[in-house]
């Protein structure tokens, strides 16, 4: 059969998961010195110690690389959310809450948002899968700020501004707009939709 990709997946020893996690990490460290052009897989197997093939048993391409590298960001932020879940009198304060803090996250190491997120839009097909990943952690965050609040269409008002970040990610990456410019206007767009749907209100 032509035209047909099989992904294979296996699980991994726990020496092989640290060894994975020690490529990840390293990659990381190059893009928030340096940022997405200074990613080179041979600078990633150097600094974490692996070969370059063993780089590359793990990781098809530098985009697939980084793409998990910010979904282990995104797992990060996720475990911080659940210890000190966002405070506020309402839905849409919670909600600012969350992006306030991915934007200080991505301001404090801009070389590493920009290149992590260049990565997430990228072509190549193992980097796209990580987008889901992502999305799911997105999603958690903010159900985890809506709360007990009654929203109109929750899983709309939940994909909007999903499709918000991106946007505004896509923006931080193009360097049209700056870490701080892209939590203002998340914080922003979750005031503005959430006031129409009901998550201004305080909840009962």
């Amino acid at each position: 059969m032509s035209g047909v990709t099989l992904t294979v997946r296996r699980q991994l020893t726990p020496s092989q998961q640290a060894r994975r996690q020690r490529i990840v990490d390293a990659a990381t460290t190059l893009a928030a010195e340096g940022g997405y052009e200074a990613v080179m897989m041979k600078d990633v197997a150097a600094r974490a110690g692996a070969s370059l093939g063993t780089v590359y048993r793990y990781f098809s391409s530098k985009d697939h690389l980084l793409a998990v590298a910010l979904e282990s960001w995104g797992r990060v932020l996720s475990d911080r959310l659940r210890q000190r879940p966002p405070r506020g009198e309402t839905a849409a304060a919670r909600v600012a809450a969350v992006f306030r803090r991915m934007a200080r996250g991505v301001a404090a190491q801009p070389e590493l948002g920009v290149a992590l997120t260049r990565a997430l839009l990228s072509a190549d097909p193992s980097a796209y899968e990580n987008r889901a990943g992502l999305t799911a952690m997105m999603s958690e965050w903010i159900e985890l700020a809506l709360g007990d609040s009654e929203i109109d269409d929750r899983a709309g008002v939940i994909a909007v501004l999903q499709h918000v970040s991106f946007s505004s990610m896509v923006a931080l990456a193009n360097g049209q707009q700056s870490p701080a410019a892209v939590g203002r206007e998340l914080e922003r767009a979750a005031r503005l939709l959430l006031a129409q749907s009901g998550g201004a209100r305080r909840a009962t």
